[in-house]
């Protein structure tokens, strides 16, 4: 039996998070710079889409660049950006026939502006597609999401437009940039490292979580389909017993 076959279909994780980590190590066990580890990443990126499209995950998000990346060399960030821009034109039309919604979280207005023109045209251009939605995290940080959600809470506070007796998990979960979304039920590390790496930390409270002993750009769909069936493998109490589940 192979690794899809061992899927239950009817227990797959509605949302699905990923840390695309080790493109930079990967390129240097290569012998090559670290860009070419990110272009040989794409592959990967587009395995882990049709691989979760294709078993009906409802939600998949890409850390593709945090807010801590800005710190690489110059010429690393300027060469993965225009990497991202000519990957999100040349992808929209695969988008669409697969009916995927394209979203994007995170601190965008700090991106390049060619780079904020092409994301939000491709968003404009997938928005009614009703299959799965692809959320890239980009120039995000989740210290960053929750600064921003208690600064708009508490201006909404100061406003009179929220009682502080309403504020409450639902409330803090709204004013999040995955506010219309589920928490992952599944969140992937890949590269052997045991972080979540500033990703997701009010939303991950109870995700099962995996890491992959392999770089990112090497991650293929049997991958994929083996972190689910580890998920599949586990028992979520939610602080329950075993018996109460």
């Amino acid at each position: 039996m192979t690794a899809l076959e061992s899927i239950n279909k009817d227990a797959v994780p509605k949302h699905i998070a990923i840390i695309m980590d080790g493109n930079g190590r990967w390129a240097k066990t290569k012998g090559k710079a670290r860009i070419f580890g990110h272009r040989s990443a794409l592959d990967a990126v587009r395995d882990s889409i049709e691989g979760s499209a294709e078993l009906g995950v409802e939600v998949l998000t890409l850390y593709a660049f945090s807010t801590e990346n800005w710190n690489r060399p110059r010429l690393e960030v300027q060469a993965l950006f225009e990497l991202l821009v000519k990957t999100i034109h040349k992808e929209v039309p695969t988008l669409n026939k697969n009916g995927i919604r394209l979203k994007a979280i995170g601190d965008l207005n700090s991106l390049p502006k060619n780079c904020q023109k092409e994301l939000k045209s491709a968003m404009e251009s997938t928005k009614t597609n009703t299959g799965m939605s692809l959320i890239l995290a980009l120039s995000y940080s989740a210290r960053w999401e929750i600064l921003n959600a208690v600064k708009t809470i508490a201006q909404e506070v100061k406003e009179n437009n929220l009682a502080i007796e309403s504020i409450d998990e639902k409330c803090f979960s709204d004013h999040l940039a995955t506010a219309n979304y589920p928490d992952p039920e599944l969140m992937i590390r890949t590269s052997g490292e045991y972080r979540i790496s500033n990703f997701l930390l009010w939303q991950l409270a109870y995700t099962e979580l995996i890491f992959v002993d392999k770089y990112w750009p090497d991650f293929r769909k049997p991958d994929l389909y083996q972190a689910i069936i580890e998920y599949q493998k586990r028992e979520r109490r939610f602080g329950k017993t075993s018996e109460q589940v």
